[in-house]
């Protein structure tokens, strides 16, 4: 796939089929992601990938402890979402939300099916390769620069291969049961999970795709 039709088709998938995904393919996935830059070279990341029983087991164990244990439990080791919103930000945020729970025919004030919604995170959207994505806590807060930029090879070089993803924070919430599930060490934090797998494409949650905003609103050019 040409490296512009990777990205452009690029969108957070929410409904996989059952379809296995070749280990192959992750292991090609995970080499060019791999060829990030970082700083000074340092290469802060790791990354595990879970399938089969070991995805099974650890999606149980994270759906129990949301059924039965106060949220307080859990929490993530660093802030993904501000406090406050503040526009454009809140406008843009709300009508992704309202275009994707349209699709699902979910009403605004139905609050069982959203949270339902919501924990289906917790099994990857039915993907069946779930990845978990770490970097060193030791480290200063420029590594997350070096973490996006992985991150986003991880997304591109899965289109390079047919496949869809769905990039997610949701996971660092229950990053103590992710911890004891995968062997992380004391000194990694957990930046996101990621699904992976083939998309369903006849799932109406599927024609999803989040809007842009036109390049003049974000580039300002000079000397042209």
């Amino acid at each position: 796939m040409d490296v512009r039709d990777a990205i452009m088709s690029r969108k957070s998938v929410r409904r996989f089929l059952p379809k296995p995904v070749p280990v192959e393919a992750i292991r090609r996935i995970m080499e060019c992601a791999g060829q990030a830059p970082s700083g000074h070279n340092i290469q802060p990341w790791k990354v595990y990938a879970v399938a089969g029983e070991a995805r099974e087991s650890l999606c149980r164990d994270i759906l129990d402890a949301i059924a039965n244990e106060p949220m307080e439990n859990h929490v993530p080791e660093y802030d993904y979402y501000p406090t406050e919103w503040y526009e454009p930000y809140i406008g843009r945020r709300r009508k992704l939300g309202h275009e994707m729970y349209g699709l699902l025919g979910i009403a605004r004030d139905d609050k069982a099916a959203r949270e339902a919604q919501m924990n289906r995170n917790y099994i990857f959207f039915d993907a069946p390769v779930g990845i978990f994505v770490t970097m060193d806590n030791r480290l200063a807060t420029g590594t997350f620069l070096d973490m996006g930029m992985f991150i986003q090879n991880i997304l591109i070089a899965a289109r390079g291969e047919g496949l869809h993803t769905c990039g997610q924070a949701a996971f660092t919430w229950f990053h103590k049961i992710i911890r004891k599930h995968v062997g992380m060490a004391d000194t990694e934090t957990l930046v996101c999970g990621i699904a992976l797998g083939y998309e369903d494409p006849d799932d109406p949650v599927n024609k999803l795709v989040a809007e842009r905003i036109p390049v003049d609103d974000y580039v300002k050019f000079l000397g042209f």
